[in-house]
C-alpha cells in the first residue's frame, strides 16, 4: 500500500498538468479588451474627452480608495483561504494561491474560470488533493452564495425595472429585455451549480466525486486524472469533517467572501467618485452584480472585450458629462476600471507563475529522477 502510495505521489509529481497554460495567452485577453477599446475609441472619440477627466486632490483620494478596496478584495480571499485550511497554509502560500487562481481566471473563459486549476494550486502548497479540492469547493459555494443572497436584497431595494433599464429609461422586466435575459441565466447557472455544490459537499459527496472526476476529464487536467479517483474518496472524507463544523466557521468563511466580493464592487463608485459626482451608489452596486451574471456568457478570457462594452452601456448614464462626449468618456472609464481590477493580475501572474511552476514540478521530477 506504501508503495502503491508513493507510485501516485510520483506521477503527479511528475505529471504537468499545468503546461498548458503559457504565459503567451495573457497577449489573447488583452488584445481582444484593448481591441474593443479601441474601435469603442475610434467609434466615439472626442479631443474634448480628456478635459472632462481631470483630478483633483479628492479624485486622488478617491483613486487610492479604489486600490485600497482591490487590495482588501484580496485580503478576504485570503482569510478565507486560511479559515477553510485551518491553519494549513502561510499567509505567503495563501497569498500565492490566490493570485495564481486569478491569474487562471484572467486567461480562461468567464464560464471556465480557474477554479478545476486551484485544487493543484492549493495541493502543491502541500494540501493533499482530495483536501484541495473540498477547500475549493467550499470557495466556489461561498461565491455563489454572495451573489444568490445579495442579488435578491438589492431587488428589494432598487426597483427591477430601474436595475434593467439603460440611460435613465426603465426596462421591461422580460425575456424581450437582453439585459434581463442574461441575468435570469446567469442567476439560475449560479443556483444550480450551488444546489448541486451544496448537496454533493452536505449531502451527497460520492456525487461530489463523480464531479471531480468529469473536472479532470477537461484537456488541462488529463494528465492527472490518475489521482482524481482517490482524491474523491478523501473528499467524502472531507466532507464528514465539514459537515461536523459549527456555524461560527461557516460565518467566518462566508464574512471573508462578503468583503472580498462587496469591496470589489465598489471599485467603480470609487473611480467615478475620483472624476463625477455620483449618488445613487447602491443602483450601481447592483448593476455590477448583473454584470457579472451577464460575463457567465462570455467566451473570452476574463471576459474581454465583452466587460469593456457592457460597461460604457450598463453605467454610461452615471458619468455625468455632456452627451455629445459621453460614449468617449466612457470607453476611458472602462479602461481604467479594467486596468485596477483585470491587468494587474495578468502581470502579478506573469511573474509568479513561470518560478512557481519550475518549483513545483521541474524541480521535482529532476529529484524524482536523481532518486
Amino acid at each position: 500500500m506504501k508503495k502503491q502510495n508513493q507510485e501516485k505521489e510520483n506521477v503527479l509529481n511528475d505529471e504537468n498538468p499545468l503546461s498548458k497554460i503559457k504565459i503567451s495567452r495573457i497577449i489573447y485577453p488583452i488584445a481582444i479588451g484593448l481591441g474593443v477599446v479601441g474601435y469603442l475609441f475610434y467609434r466615439e472619440f472626442d479631443p474634448n474627452v480628456f478635459s472632462y477627466i481631470s483630478l483633483t486632490k479628492w479624485g486622488v483620494l478617491w483613486l487610492l480608495v479604489s486600490i485600497a478596496l482591490m487590495v482588501l478584495r484580496d485580503l478576504g480571499y485570503i482569510i478565507r483561504l486560511l479559515i477553510l485550511s485551518e491553519g494549513s497554509l502561510t499567509l505567503r502560500q495563501a497569498f500565492r494561491v490566490i493570485m495564481l487562481w486569478e491569474f487562471t481566471s484572467a486567461i480562461t473563459p468567464s464560464v471556465i474560470g480557474g477554479t478545476g486549476v486551484a485544487i493543484i494550486y492549493v495541493n502543491k502548497e502541500g494540501i493533499g488533493i482530495g483536501r484541495s479540492s473540498a477547500i475549493v469547493m467550499a470557495t466556489s459555494l461561498l461565491d455563489e452564495l454572495y451573489f444568490l443572497i445579495m442579488f435578491p436584497l438589492l431587488l428589494l431595494i432598487i426597483k427591477p425595472s430601474i436595475l434593467f433599464g439603460i440611460g435613465g429609461i426603465e426596462g421591461e422586466i422580460s425575456f424581450s429585455n437582453e439585459l434581463f435575459l442574461f441575468a435570469t441565466i446567469g442567476y439560475s447557472l449560479k443556483l444550480l451549480y450551488v444546489l448541486f455544490l451544496s448537496y454533493g459537499l452536505f449531502i451527497n459527496p460520492r456525487g461530489l466525486k463523480w464531479l471531480l472526476l468529469m473536472i479532470f476529464r477537461l484537456p488541462i487536467l488529463r494528465k492527472w486524472k490518475h489521482g482524481a479517483n482517490e482524491a474523491g474518496t478523501e473528499i467524502i472524507k472531507n466532507s464528514k469533517e465539514y459537515r461536523s463544523k459549527p456555524i461560527g466557521f461557516w460565518l467566518k468563511a462566508f464574512g471573508a467572501t462578503f468583503i472580498s466580493w462587496t469591496s470589489r464592487y465598489w471599485v467603480v463608485n470609487a473611480l467615478l467618485l475620483a472624476f463625477f459626482s455620483v449618488s445613487d451608489h447602491y443602483l450601481i452596486f447592483a448593476r455590477q452584480l448583473v454584470m457579472w451574471l451577464m460575463m457567465l456568457v462570455s467566451p473570452t478570457p476574463g471576459g474581454s472585450g465583452f466587460s469593456e462594452f457592457i460597461f460604457t452601456r450598463y453605467l454610461s448614464e452615471f458619468i455625468l458629462v455632456s452627451p455629445v462626449i459621453l460614449g468617449a468618456v466612457a470607453v476611458t472609464m472602462s479602461l481604467m476600471w479594467r486596468l485596477a481590477t483585470y491587468y494587474p493580475y495578468l502581470i502579478i501572474g506573469a511573474i509568479i507563475f513561470p518560478k512557481w511552476l519550475n518549483s513545483k514540478f521541474t524541480l521535482k521530477k529532476k529529484k524524482n529522477k536523481i532518486l
